[in-house]
């Protein structure tokens, strides 16, 4: 990560990353909603510190295995048993199997936040939690971490979402051991919906002002909810995120993680962690405690005003099972009004898996490109092409994302801000550059440049001044001037220009580090199309440009751009 970008961000339409601390604002400052500034007086609302509910602070057995989060060893002669039992969940089934399914887990949030003071008048929330085939203890843990670590008064509701599971005891026994519980309701799905379209289902019959979702392989620790519903009351256009922190898929212990954190992402949109520069949290004087505006959220766990989420569109319906749906909606969130925090206050632990324990109707990685892919084309603007051209697969086998015409409509209707808007007001670290090079085309024998008279091709002596020699080679591939590509013209290796097109119809090129297939041409351009490799070259005695068969050492086919931004 560049420090100074991420500095700059702090400062960027003075905005930073510090928005204050979990109780919002002092008494008689002035808060800012979506619907512009307003007077917040903390004494006329009424505050209270967060409530420290913990129903498993005395434990029933404080000896049991995994008590407080301590790591369990699988016992003497049960490694065989645990071994062959990990594929049920991907993760140690045998040992969630053996700690208790309402275990104490310790206080992990920063020094400060207990005594963090929120509104008497919170609103109250759905905990929607959607699985398919999940772990009987693990499921059961989830539950009870929420129902033991919350104030009643504020949940509403928790719905269990089945999306068409096949283990018999997610069936009638979970409906037996889930009917002590007053507020947990179980909504069976009839046929598989995966997960994005099972957490709609769960959606549409909820009654609480906010949804509150969480995976269902996880354990909510003290404090963990009222800090989230501060913020939605804050601004019901806020996107509230816990710090996920860690529970050991191989030993089951809970493990915190650092406050410094946001979601990000890196091309071609792979969802990722990234800590904030010491020397950032230093300029800017940042606590633990401190709110941190998250540019994409890892989107299991998240609380959001359930009107505005509807108001929103929801999720995009043509995403299918999972992947993509927390950059659709993070990139909906901010580029259309709202904003994704991340509260440290507010820590949720969460069993994280090296695949996924269920199928997809359809290959999995075909899903989740799709799904991208979707996502791409409706929120990235001209900016699609990074990602297209760091998944260029995708660009060959031409990619059928469905009819995009619903969501294109409902980005104009809520009036949303370009992608070009996020990347400067809320990413502005991320590397972005629209081509993978540009300027002048310099040929390294003659120092002559490529040039275009009128819509011909032609080869003159540099000038950078000169607007006619003046290239980009793009992401798809292509050396463009213009709506003009470089393009084969004929045969014998002539060579001319002709409208560029898009997808894999225009004629594409490597260069650099896409022709490392064979490292010695990487200063060459080659034809990628023909059958035999081509590369461009100058005419020594002519000064035309052909196409000719590829020789490493030959000086006139090797060529450089004025500016690279990216091999």
């Amino acid at each position: 990560m560049d420090a100074n970008a991420v500095s700059r961000a702090v400062a960027l339409g003075g905005r930073s990353w510090r928005l204050g601390a979990m109780q919002g604002t002092a008494p008689g400052a002035r808060a800012t909603g979506r619907d512009g500034p307003k007077r917040v007086d903390s004494h006329s609302l009424g505050m209270h510190k967060v409530l420290s509910v913990d129903a498993t602070l005395a434990p029933r057995d404080p000896q049991a295995p995994g008590q407080f989060g301590h790591p369990v060893a699988v016992p003497d002669g049960k490694q065989e048993e645990a071994k062959s039992r990990w594929k049920e969940g991907n993760f140690n089934v045998y040992l969630s199997d053996l700690i208790p399914i309402d275990r104490a887990i310790m206080d992990t949030r920063p020094a400060g936040c207990s005594e963090q003071r929120v509104h008497d008048d919170l609103p109250t929330t759905t905990i929607i939690m959607c699985f398919v085939d999940e772990v009987w203890s693990a499921l059961l843990r989830s539950v009870h971490s929420v129902l033991s670590r919350s104030p009643p008064h504020l949940i509403e509701e928790v719905i269990l979402v089945d999306d068409f599971s096949t283990k018999e005891y997610l069936k009638e026994k979970l409906d037996k051991y889930m009917s002590r519980f007053p507020k947990v309701k179980i909504l069976h799905l009839k046929e598989r919906h995966g997960l994005i379209r099972a957490r709609l289902a769960g959606a549409e019959v909820a009654k609480g002002t906010v949804l509150t979702f969480l995976d269902s392989h996880v354990e909510c620790n003290v404090g963990w909810l009222e800090p989230l519903l501060e913020r939605v009351r804050l601004s019901r256009a806020k996107v509230a995120c816990p710090v996920i922190e860690v529970i050991s898929d191989k030993d089951m212990s809970y493990m915190t993680v650092d406050s410094f954190q946001r979601g990000v992402f890196t091309w071609p949109m792979n969802f990722g962690w990234r800590q904030i520069p010491q020397e950032v949290v230093e300029k800017n004087q940042m606590k633990e405690t401190d709110i941190i505006r998250c540019p994409v959220m890892a989107g299991g766990l998240f609380a959001i005003d359930k009107k505005y989420f509807f108001e929103l569109g929801t999720y995009d319906p043509g995403l299918d099972v999972w992947g993509g749906e927390n950059m659709e909606l993070s990139f909906k969130v901010w580029m259309c009004g709202g904003e994704i925090e991340i509260v440290p206050c507010s820590r949720v632990g969460h069993i994280f898996r090296n695949d996924n324990p269920y199928s997809f109707p359809k290959d999995r990685v075909r899903t989740v490109e799709r799904n991208l892919a979707r996502v791409a084309e409706v929120w990235l603007d001209e900016y699609k092409e990074l990602f297209y051209g760091h998944a260029y697969h995708l660009v060959l086998k031409q990619l059928d994302v469905g009819d995009l015409t619903q969501q294109i409509q409902l980005r104009k209707k809520l009036q949303c801000r370009s992608f070009r808007w996020y990347l400067e007001n809320v990413y502005p670290d991320l590397e972005a550059p629209l081509v993978k090079a540009s300027g002048l085309l310099v040929n390294a024998a003659s120092a002559g440049c490529m040039a275009v008279e009128n819509t011909t091709l032609a080869f003159e002596e540099c000038d950078v001044n000169n607007k006619h020699q003046e290239f980009n080679y793009t992401w798809l591939r292509l050396i463009q001037h213009g709506e003009l590509c470089l393009a084969p013209s004929g045969g014998a290796g002539a060579l001319g220009l002709r409208r560029c097109r898009a997808g894999s119809h225009s004629p594409t090129w490597l260069h650099r580090s896409l022709a490392a297939s064979r490292t010695e041409l990487t200063d060459h351009i080659v034809s990628e199309h023909l059958q035999q490799p081509a590369c461009l070259e100058v005419d020594p005695s002519h000064k035309a440009l052909r196409l000719n068969a590829c020789d490493s050492a030959n000086p006139y086919q090797k060529w450089h751009f004025g500016n690279y931004y990216a091999d």
